[in-house]
């Protein structure tokens, strides 16, 4: 009882900290895109701005790689921001890996406790006999208790690692539609000045 306790303990600690991590507009700002270009088209984009848009949130870290290269070619800025995406993305990723392994060992603990009280269960036949059926009835609802405790834990954690994932995935495709947009405003208005030129 005493690890599946510890699990719980760990598995509850990951979900409010994912809950508070992975807020839709902490990761993804509103209009970013949009303040950049304009910040842009005013000529205000420089290495302070940029700066401020890395440390805002984790799409800006993204952005904000493509705008460090923003004069190179459209190539380059896209892998810039793949490269700092990868990154970006382990870190929402973070301690989900944790999640899942608690759901898978939760119910195996369970299983292993139910084993050894069986096996106490059988102790006490051997020494007492099965004459006494109240104490085989007290040894075996003790064993099934691990087993309910691990189920308990298991199934809810389980839940927030799938949630949270299908979360994750939604805030990364978020992420790739404002990175490629970013891209496509960037140099789709550089290229069209660059067709006016005589």
């Amino acid at each position: 009882m005493v690890p599946i306790l510890l699990c719980s303990v760990v598995a509850m600690a990951i979900v409010i900290e994912r809950f508070w991590a992975l807020r839709p507009r902490v990761i993804l700002p509103d209009n970013l895109v949009t303040r950049i270009w304009q910040l842009h088209s005013r000529r205000q984009l420089d290495n302070a701005r940029i700066d401020e848009i890395r440390d805002g949130s984790a799409l800006g870290r993204m952005l904000a790689a493509g705008l460090i290269n923003r004069f190179h070619s459209r190539e380059v800025m896209k892998e810039a921001i793949q490269d700092t995406g990868r990154q970006v993305v382990a870190g929402l990723e973070r301690h989900l890996d944790a999640l899942g392994t608690i759901a898978a060992v939760t119910p195996l603990l369970g299983l292993l406790g139910t084993v050894l009280g069986m096996i106490d269960v059988f102790g006490v036949i051997v020494q007492a006999g099965v004459g006494n059926p109240e104490v085989l009835a007290g040894g075996i609802s003790k064993a099934l208790i691990t087993t309910a405790a691990g189920l308990s834990v298991a199934i809810p954690t389980l839940m927030f690692h799938r949630y949270f994932n299908a979360r994750v995935n939604k805030l990364v495709i978020g992420m790739e539609e404002q990175a490629l947009r970013l891209i496509e405003v960037m140099k789709g208005e550089r290229e069209a000045a660059e067709t006016r030129t005589p």
